[in-house]
């Protein structure tokens, strides 16, 4: 495949030799790369993988980068789809010393950079999640004294990913879960969907001018920029990412 024209760069495949694995979930799990030469990225973007075959058949799949900019280090976080065609592997079988094919960082829309200091509102459905911990992460590592919210749907606590670290993040990032399926023992309120108490209880309102960053399922990332935009948020200030079926 050709590279890829991205920030007025030609982009190449690179080497990543896997350093790190570890699971989120019972379904999820984080591979962390070295990449020489990888010429660094920006929360928000994201990265192609590329498994080849024996017989030289090839499958490329995309996925969010989930760490903050660092040398040569590149995370995602993959969750498996049981008839998919890569994610099993990465998930049950890609392991420490490993080497895969990657290309990135790819996207210049859906980025927070540190020199933002406006406040930012999160708001993220199911492994959606994955860029906007890069900004989390980004902002810690950066020092920012920008405002962050995170509003974050998930069908149950045990799909939560990278929760003991959000559990230290909410020390200074205000997080709400949102649970549509089960919620944890003594939860105050029953399952269901973001809507817009939601929105309106647990993100900036509108005259705090937020930036809004949106990334999920595309019926969740349409739902939710809805709500921002009756709770009267500007459109230009609401930036979504959606992800659907891709063959896992």
């Amino acid at each position: 495949m050709a590279g890829t024209a991205v920030l007025g760069r030609r982009l190449s495949w690179l080497v990543g030799t896997v350093t790190e694995v570890h699971d989120e979930t019972p379904a999820a799990r984080t591979i962390v790369f070295d990449v020489p030469d990888w010429p660094g990225h920006v929360a928000g973007q994201h990265v192609d993988v590329r498994l080849t075959a024996p017989d030289g058949y090839s499958a490329v799949r995309s996925y969010s980068i989930a760490n903050a900019p660092t040398a040569n280090r590149v995370e995602i976080t993959v969750v498996r789809i049981d008839d998919g065609e890569v994610s099993p592997y990465l998930t049950q079988t890609v392991a420490q010393g490993d080497q895969l094919e990657l290309r990135g960082p790819i996207g210049g829309w859906f980025v927070w950079r540190p020199a933002q200091t406006e406040p930012v509102q999160l708001i993220a459905g199911g492994s959606g999640i994955v860029p906007l911990m890069a900004m989390i992460r980004t902002r810690a590592l950066a020092q920012s004294n920008a405002p962050f919210r995170l509003l974050y749907s998930v069908r149950n606590p045990e799909s939560v990913l990278y929760a003991a670290e959000l559990r230290e993040c909410s020390r200074d990032v205000s997080i709400t879960f949102a649970y549509t399926r089960t919620v944890p023992d003594g939860w105050p309120t029953p399952p269901g969907r973001i809507d817009a108490a939601a929105v309106a209880a647990h993100t900036w309102p509108a005259n705090a001018a937020p930036q809004c960053y949106v990334c999920g399922p595309t019926p969740f990332v349409e739902s939710a920029a809805d709500l921002l935009r009756a709770a009267g948020q500007e459109p230009g200030s609401i930036k979504t990412e959606r992800f659907g079926p891709t063959g896992g």
